[in-house]
């Protein structure tokens, strides 16, 4: 029989336990000595012995596994083909997902960071991914979440399909409407309600998403049905949901939802109310707001009066202010900035003289409080979207202090600029840097739109140029020139040309700092030229070729 050692007495011993071998051989012969017969071998050969019987016994005790069904075949993708040049780009931004290490790069672009650019482009124009590209793809968005929503767009439906024989690539499953089960059309009462009352949450939610862009009002009534029901995280998922597409119709139902029992959920509904500037909410905010500001006008100039709430009654508590402050935060100023950040914008037009708010940002604010209040209408404008407001409050981008009028770091910035139109954005952001350099705009570069405005652009690189000139070391730059690889329009190119050679070091210049920039200028250059390659690789067949993106 395989496997069945004898001693000299003729007696059959039991063969050893694979774990045993395995043991035997990480703790060494000389510890262990294997329990076997050795008939006069050495013990490491008897060990080899014994786990080439063990293993020939462990291949023939295995039973055959039962028959599965077969998987269905990949569903089709009818979208065109890749070009065959960028489908050989795919497969080389792919090999490179180590990217550059913590060396140092050279003057090789980090082809890893090309790769979210490359799948925009590639969805922009509607292509399907190569079927042996889809691996190395969900391999990529696996270790990379910012690349997921784009990755699996251009997977298309076989990512799905993969994502079920893989449990690897089951994040694909999960950021997928509903786990990427089929909604019923909406249409189809019956399958609504049925998928309503029984479906898992993701296809909940996925449902309430679907049914709000084609039928809010029937959304609002499944959602009402079973309120009372919902778990209070749920609740919480469910009133999220309800930001995209927000509109007055909206409006009884968050009023309802400011009694809920949860106090997350009552935030919330105040938070989406107060963006509505005609709800009933907003206006007893503005009540509130306007009863705390005012104009003063006793003294030689106008100014604004401040007086905070004395307190945070139960009226204030329901429409979402919070009562206890943060440590470090007095009551009554916490109470202020939270009523003025929730009251429309429109209220202080007519509160305070009839002034646009380049002049209400303007008027002196007594007593030390222009600080919070205008920190207060810098949420505000950030949260109703208001541009003109936005303006005043970011001022102009060559004032001498660059944290602005009214906000209170250069993040609150960066969120006043997101309401602008991009081509404003551009415009103001190349204005702060041609000002104050590039030490304080790397937050705000990251809000401009991509490929960067030509005015932009030129500041950026002027400004690079002057650090260099400077004799300062480029890796102080390096976030800086890192976006400007990735954000730079690649027409820009032709004007780094001047800045590739290595300049004479000044005296007081730091030592080598001239061929670091060189090469940083030379790693610039090839990823704008490649950048350029990959949009003409992915323009459809028979069109013009383009520099840009």
């Amino acid at each position: 029989m395989i496997g069945t050692s004898t001693a000299r007495d003729g007696q059959a011993l039991v063969p050893p336990s694979w774990d045993d071998l395995v043991t035997t051989a990480l703790l060494g012969t000389d510890r262990r000595p294997p329990a076997v017969a050795a008939s006069g071998r050495e013990a490491p050969l008897a060990l080899l012995d014994a786990a080439a019987v063990a293993t020939v016994r462990r291949r023939a005790g295995l039973r055959p596994g039962r028959a599965a069904r077969r998987p269905e075949p990949a569903p089709e993708d009818s979208r065109p083909a890749l070009p065959a040049p960028a489908a050989r780009r795919l497969a080389m931004l792919l090999a490179d997902r180590s990217g550059g290490g913590g060396g140092r790069r050279g003057g090789s672009p980090d082809l890893m960071e090309l790769l979210p650019q490359w799948l925009a482009a590639a969805n922009a124009h509607g292509y399907a991914a190569p079927p042996q590209a889809l691996p190395a793809l969900l391999d990529a968005a696996r270790g990379r979440t910012d690349l997921r929503p784009a990755t699996l767009a251009f997977a298309g439906p076989r990512a799905l399909w993969l994502a079920r024989l893989n449990p690897d690539w089951r994040f694909a499953r999960r950021s997928a409407p509903g786990g990427g089960a089929a909604l019923p059309d909406p249409e189809d009462g019956e399958a609504v309600q049925r998928l309503w009352q029984e479906g898992l949450f993701a296809e909940r939610v996925a449902l309430l998403a679907a049914l709000r862009a084609r039928t809010p009002a029937f959304a609002r009534e499944l959602l009402t049905a079973t309120w009372a029901t919902e778990r209070a995280e749920d609740r919480l998922m469910f009133l999220d949901s309800l930001r995209t597409g927000l509109s007055p119709g909206d409006e009884p139902f968050l009023e309802q939802a400011l009694g809920d029992r949860s106090r997350n959920v009552r935030a919330t509904a105040a938070e989406l109310l107060s963006a509505l500037p005609g709800s009933a909410l907003a206006t007893r905010m503005a009540v509130r707001a306007a009863a705390c500001v005012a104009l003063d006008r006793t003294g030689d100039a106008p100014a604004i009066a401040v007086e905070a709430p004395p307190e945070c009654d139960a009226g204030m508590e329901r429409d979402g202010v919070v009562a206890k402050p943060p440590a470090g935060r007095g009551e009554r100023s916490w109470w202020l900035g939270q009523l003025v950040e929730a009251a429309p914008l429109g209220t202080w037009h007519g509160r305070l003289g009839g002034r646009t708010p380049e002049q209400i940002v303007a008027l002196p604010v007594a007593d030390g409080w222009q600080g919070e209040l205008h920190a207060a209408w810098c949420r505000a404008a950030v949260r109703q979207r208001d541009a003109a407001w936005s303006r005043a409050l970011l001022g102009a981008p060559s004032a001498p202090e660059a944290g602005g009028p009214g906000a209170v770091s250069l993040a609150e910035r960066a969120k006043l600029l997101a309401t602008l139109e991009a081509g404003e954005r551009a415009e103001w952001v190349a204005g702060f840097i041609a000002t104050h350099g590039l030490s304080e705009a790397f937050q705000l570069l990251g809000v401009c739109a991509v490929p960067w405005a030509a005015p932009l652009g030129r500041a950026v690189v002027d400004a690079l140029n002057i650090a260099r000139d400077a004799g300062s070391y480029p890796w102080s730059f390096s976030g800086v020139m890192g976006l400007a690889e990735r954000c730079l329009d690649p027409a820009e190119a032709a004007r780094l040309d001047g800045l590739l050679a290595i300049p004479d070091e000044r005296e007081d210049a730091s030592p080598g700092a001239g061929g670091y920039w060189a090469e940083a200028f030379q790693r610039l250059m090839a990823t704008l030229r490649l950048r350029a390659a990959m949009a003409r690789e992915l323009a459809p067949v028979g069109a013009g070729s383009r520099s840009g993106e």
